[in-house]
């Protein structure tokens, strides 16, 4: 949920900054882009080269960074701009009021204050500190504000005694972000049902009938709706293509048989459904049981149909949007409209092969998006990536009026 988004972690000086190294990691870990900001004193707690090297960007302390090269100018517009989401942590007492008061006296605030993104807290320091009214007045005043607190725990603090106001731990921060994004993301409690892949027929133990398909713009699509907060169920036909996410479910299946089977399994509990499998519209009548030798000059094989997944979706809707794919080589418009209305779809994508770059074995695309009542819209060439976007932001527009 966190890959791509760029985190503004700032760190101030309070013995919980030695912390900070492993929720910089973790972070990273989740495909985030992590930039750090350091204040004076919380560099005497945590290496700046340490954050630096875990981070893989330049820590940041000051308005003017001096060195060989010559001045640069660290401009907190640019960082609040940057960054989707902010952590302050730890986030000692004196930070915190200056953040309940506007005081800027460092890059940290001056940055802080610039921000237009959603800013997290997690303040560490002794237990009466804690408690003092001054440190509750700052605590309601920055929630008031809109900043989401990370409430400390209880344990053993710095100064020997046990109790409120010891830092949340790192993988407490990242679930509690992660947690505010789901709760923000359009598709939140929705389960998404994708397809994708190609389909192997099996000819004989080592031989199949199959087709191009990588995988690439279902994992896509997969990867968009769980980043818009949905569960996902991705039935993937035989691809190279991994993917991991705490929203997604990879099944993986051979045959159009089994992809049936696993789409029929999940397709009641699923709210939205699309087909962008390749599945093989034919398989061989029988399968060898030992390898075929090759005996003659020619060989026949007795094909039979594959079960239509899609048309059985569509027999079966309830209240399911469900979007299939086209791939079409000529009359590509009214094909598409007549498998639209022949399925019983939400919406179909067109693809058509005339088209460069579009279709299997690349990694861009160029869709026509065409809804039940025949609205009709065409996208330019893309990555595989951003017309999965685009074509999320048809199916909630969809879902949501």
């Amino acid at each position: 949920m966190l890959g791509g988004k760029n985190i503004l972690l700032g760190i101030t000086g309070g013995i919980a900054a030695y912390k900070t190294t492993f929720l910089v990691r973790l972070l990273i870990k989740a495909g985030a882009n992590v930039k750090v900001i350091l204040t004076d004193s919380a560099s005497s707690f945590v290496s700046p080269l340490t954050l630096a090297t875990l981070s893989k960007n330049p820590v940041l302390s000051a308005f003017v960074t001096e060195d060989e090269e010559g001045v640069d100018w660290n401009n907190h517009v640019a960082l609040g701009l940057w960054a989707d989401i902010m952590v302050i942590a730890p986030a000692t007492a004196n930070t915190l009021a200056k953040m309940a008061n506007g005081n800027c006296d460092n890059l940290l605030m001056a940055t802080y204050l610039s921000a237009k993104c959603p800013v997290f807290f997690a303040p560490a320091m002794d237990l009466d500190m804690y408690k003092h009214p001054s440190t509750i007045s700052s605590f309601e005043k920055l929630q008031s504000f809109g900043n989401h607190m990370i409430a400390a725990t209880s344990g053993e603090l710095a100064s020997g005694l046990h109790g409120e106001g010891r830092m949340a731990e790192p993988e407490d921060i990242v679930t509690a972000i992660k947690h505010f994004l789901l709760s923000e993301s359009p598709l939140k409690g929705k389960q998404v049902l994708i397809t994708a892949g190609p389909t192997y027929e099996a000819i004989d133990p080592v031989r199949f009938i199959g087709n191009h398909s990588s995988g690439l713009m279902g994992y896509e699509l997969a990867k968009e709706a769980a980043r818009l907060g949905a569960k996902v169920i991705l039935v993937s036909g035989p691809s190279r293509l991994h993917i991991q996410h705490d929203l997604i479910t990879l099944i993986r299946i051979t045959s159009a048989e089994e992809m049936y089977q696993a789409v029929h399994e999940h397709y009641a509990d699923s709210d939205i459904a699309i087909c962008a499998a390749a599945v093989a519209d034919y398989r061989p009548k029988v399968m060898a049981d030992q390898k075929i030798k090759k005996a003659s000059d020619s060989l026949t094989i007795e094909l039979v149909k594959t079960k239509d997944i899609l048309l059985s979706l569509g027999n079966q809707k309830k209240n399911q949007f469900l979007v299939g794919f086209a791939l079409e080589t000529e009359n590509e418009l009214e094909n598409a409209k007549g498998k639209l209305k022949r399925k019983n779809l939400d919406a179909i994508i067109l693809n058509s092969l005339n088209d460069s770059g579009a279709g299997f074995g690349t990694s861009t695309n160029k869709i026509t998006f065409i809804d039940k009542n025949l609205q009709i819209k065409t996208f330019d060439l893309k990555s595989k990536a951003a017309v999965a976007v685009d074509i999320f932001s048809e199916i909630t527009s969809r879902i949501n009026a």
